[in-house]
């Protein structure tokens, strides 16, 4: 711990030089010397203020469960960690390392909208409409710092563990600009709060980020559904007090994971990778032989569905290994009214657009 404090310290230089960077930039934005492109279609856009583990992927999921009966809606993505370029549709039959992870955990579970990526927000925007002139909304992933687009609703999620307000600029924190950045959102979320909680921290949470007028500020958390096979979703295998979970993951911060697993089972075992980690022919033998060494009857791999797009890449030696592997689907549900307000914000903001 103090060997990991004595780097940070000594990082920040490094950080100030990179926030200066940033802090121009933003400055041109803010006195029009750049200036964000506008689109005649609702633009929401879902991002954070740090470089991962706010849980941006269930949000955009919860968007689309909310908007998908009622209107066209679509998601673009940058496709992060993708072997490929340009823009693209992603397909149910793509694989990972063609249009990155969550665009493809996206399609796979609403295989009816449109699921796109693509470096270029500007230019694939004018794409999507061509694909589907009727779209009537987009959903931009991750998008929080692609200040060349400039979106109707700004929605920024920050960890209740880990405030953007606590945290400092890379490479010394996680910060990907300056917290005062916070100031383009329309809504914050406080996303992986714990399932119960009192008013009293909600209070002190909103004194922290100190949401300016404009802003309104809800609470989030996961809800974990049962797990399935990797293979076949029908095949679900629920948590039980005898279970030895070893999970294998590659997203930031598992801790929120871990802590609720440990409620459910009798042990969990960690193999951890870096945020959206492409899983190596060494790795998953390493999980075998971590797997293997377990001494128990009952037994399961873990890992999320985010990991499980990646983990797929290595079908053959899963299968023939008969090695258990099953994701746990994670959802996001609101505290007290929060849910019903979200969803009427957001609401609002479509037909506001539309007047």
């Amino acid at each position: 711990m103090i060997q990991h404090r004595l780097i940070q310290i000594l990082l920040i230089p490094f950080s100030l030089l990179y926030g200066l960077g940033v802090g121009l930039r933003n400055f041109a934005y803010k006195y029009n010397l750049l200036k964000g492109v506008e689109f005649n279609i609702p633009l929401i856009s879902v991002g954070n203020l740090t470089i991962g583990g706010a849980g941006k992927t269930p949000h955009i999921e919860y968007l689309i469960q909310l908007l998908k009966d009622y209107i066209n809606v679509a998601t673009l993505s940058r496709g992060y960690g993708r072997k490929t370029k340009g823009f693209l549709l992603v397909k149910p039959t793509n694989s990972a390392e063609e249009v990155g992870d969550e665009p493809l955990q996206f399609k796979r579970k609403f295989p009816n909208i449109l699921v796109s990526v693509s470096e270029n927000r500007t230019f694939a925007i004018p794409q999507l409409l061509m694909e589907q002139p009727d779209l009537q909304a987009v959903l931009l992933d991750d998008a929080f710092q692609h200040r060349n687009i400039d979106p109707g609703l700004n929605i920024l999620l920050t960890e209740y563990q880990y405030p953007y307000t606590k945290d400092f600029l890379l490479p010394s924190g996680r910060l990907r600009e300056w917290s005062s950045a916070a100031q383009r959102a329309d809504i914050i979320i406080v996303s992986k709060c714990p399932s119960e909680l009192s008013d009293w921290k909600r209070q002190e949470m909103i004194a922290e980020l100190a949401p300016l007028n404009y802003q309104k500020i809800f609470f989030s958390y996961y809800t974990y559904l049962k797990p399935y096979y990797i293979f076949n979703t029908i095949y679900r295998a629920p948590l039980n007090p005898e279970l030895t979970v070893l999970l294998i993951s590659a997203i930031a911060r598992t801790e929120y994971l871990v802590e609720h697993l440990e409620t459910q089972v009798d042990s969990v075992r960690v193999l951890q990778y870096e945020d959206h980690h492409y899983f190596t022919n060494y790795d998953v033998s390493h999980l075998k032989r971590n797997f293997d060494q377990i001494d128990s009857p009952n037994k399961i791999i873990l890992t999320t569905e985010k990991d499980a797009m990646r983990l797929e890449l290595h079908k053959e030696y899963l299968l023939e290994h008969k090695l258990p592997v099953f994701v746990l689907p994670a959802e996001v549900a609101f505290h007290g009214t929060d849910g019903e307000q979200f969803n009427q914000t957001v609401q609002q903001f479509l037909l506001n657009f539309r007047v």
